[in-house]
């Protein structure tokens, strides 16, 4: 058997990465979700528009005429694919949490009792 101080160690090592990937995909999500309610604004504000409103879009130093629709259907398309990397997110997120609720048991049950850790 391991040296348990080598031992517990590890496990520690292994918990510290493991909250830091979930810090990591918290933080993903949350820029997701910040893009989300930037685009259902825009989403909002073109359901306001009337069909003749001229619409423009920035390709880079450049305003270039958008048609209404297309960027309608590209402000959707948006909205599709950040509602997908959320739900994906939130999967890793949860994966993240058990494997992480799991090592933090480990390191509490470990048989090096003399030291505390408070998470």
């Amino acid at each position: 058997m391991a040296d348990p101080q080598k031992q517990f160690q590890a496990l520690s090592d292994e918990y510290q990465k493991l909250q830091t990937d979930l810090e990591g995909f918290i933080d993903a999500r949350q820029k997701l979700e910040s893009q989300q309610q930037e685009n259902k604004g825009v989403q909002g504000e073109f359901d306001k528009l009337d069909e003749d409103s001229k619409i423009y879009k920035i390709v880079g130093p450049v305003l270039l005429k958008q048609d209404k629709n297309e960027a309608v259907m590209a402000v959707n398309g948006r909205l599709e694919f950040i509602e997908k990397e959320i739900k994906r997110i939130e999967g890793q997120i949860k994966e993240a949490q058990e494997k992480a609720e799991k090592k933090r048991a480990e390191v509490r049950n470990n048989p090096r009792k003399a030291i505390i850790v408070v998470f």
